[in-house]
């Protein structure tokens, strides 16, 4: 009993003293995340004592593995995410001494198959991009390597332009969305890879997840303004990523339509584009009674002023969250409540 209570109040001590050793906050994560956490962060150091946050684009897996790595100075106090935190990144934490975390849901975001404005206009089935990206597709009723060149070659009304499209790497929150939302959903439309969910999950998922390695596809970093610029230099190649950078960059290049449906503000909102996915961040609670200015700056990322229908977060294209959830948004914070996964 004395051992434990002495290892409680040690850590305790370790926590409390990077209040000491820290005046900054330190956030960690996606990259789809970052422009809306850095306005925040400018705001809330313009309108507050606290100096505003250090924040570092790592992508959502590799903020996960820096978050739940311990307590104290040398450990981020928030991590950003672009997809929900999985059971594995749950039990790094836990094993790390992260035992109290909180689950904040800002708003959703669209992802979205851009190209440069001087490229052509294209619309493409979720079908079509698994084609055009897989390692293996089924041809004629079998499963091959993928033979797919050129778009045209795929459908002969598509662009006859060597497929080439820049995606982020595993790591990224974006990578995990896009396969979820866009792979899985074109891999499903083939009735014998369909059937492996049934009888095999793990090629299932292998055949769906797996993008080519033969130059169509080419992971590109957590750098999406590099993506841009890829893309100026070679109008036939395209780039994947979040809503709210082809927003920030609609004057270079432009959002393909996905099932008729092209990416915009409105039709993400009223779900009719439907490769959208909630976007978060996680608060380390157990430092926040030990670095200034948490708490205050949780309540300013979740302010009307913010994350509101005209808040200014959604000029720079975040997508507000309906209004029941925005309600229990407020509830979350307002007690900084642990997140079910943690209390188990």
């Amino acid at each position: 009993m004395f051992k434990k209570s002495l290892l409680t109040a040690t850590a305790i001590f370790l926590v409390t003293g990077v209040a000491q050793a820290r005046e900054t906050i330190s956030i960690v994560g996606s990259s789809t995340v970052y422009p809306f956490a850095t306005v925040v962060a400018e705001v809330f150091g313009n309108k507050t004592s606290f100096t505003a946050p250090k924040i570092e684009s790592t992508g959502s897996g590799g903020g996960f593995k820096l978050f739940c790595a311990g307590l104290g100075v040398e450990h981020p106090d928030f991590t950003n995410a672009s997809r929900a935190i999985k059971a594995k990144e749950v039990k790094l934490c836990q094993e790390n001494g992260v035992t109290e975390v909180t689950e904040v849901k800002i708003g959703y975001d669209g992802i979205v198959f851009a190209n440069s404005k001087q490229g052509d206009v294209v619309d493409l089935t979720r079908k079509q991009i698994f084609q055009a990206l897989a390692k293996d597709v089924e041809v004629d009723g079998k499963l091959v390597a993928n033979p797919y060149k050129a778009w045209s070659d795929i459908d002969a009304s598509l662009p006859a332009e060597k497929i080439e499209v820049l995606g982020p790497p595993p790591s990224s929150g974006t990578r995990d969305a896009f396969v979820e939302l866009v792979m899985h959903e074109g891999c499903a439309e083939f009735e014998s890879i369909a059937s492996l969910k049934k009888t095999d999950k793990s090629k299932f998922k292998a055949v769906c997840n797996t993008m080519r390695e033969d130059g169509g596809f080419v992971e590109a970093g957590e750098n999406d303004n590099l993506i841009v610029q890829k893309l100026n230099a070679n109008p036939a190649a395209f780039g994947i990523f979040g809503f709210s950078f082809l927003e920030a960059n609609s004057d270079k290049i432009q959002g393909a339509k996905i099932e008729g449906t092209i990416p915009t503000f409105d039709n993400i909102a009223d779900g009719s584009y439907q490769v959208s996915r909630p976007l978060f961040f996680y608060v380390k609670n157990q430092h926040v009674d030990t670095i200034p200015g948490m708490q205050e700056y949780v309540n300013e990322f979740v302010s009307d002023d913010a994350v509101g229908e005209e808040g200014y977060l959604a000029d720079i294209g975040l997508i507000p969250a309906p209004e029941d959830e925005f309600e229990q948004l407020q509830e979350t914070v307002a007690s900084l409540k642990v997140m079910d996964a943690f209390t188990k």
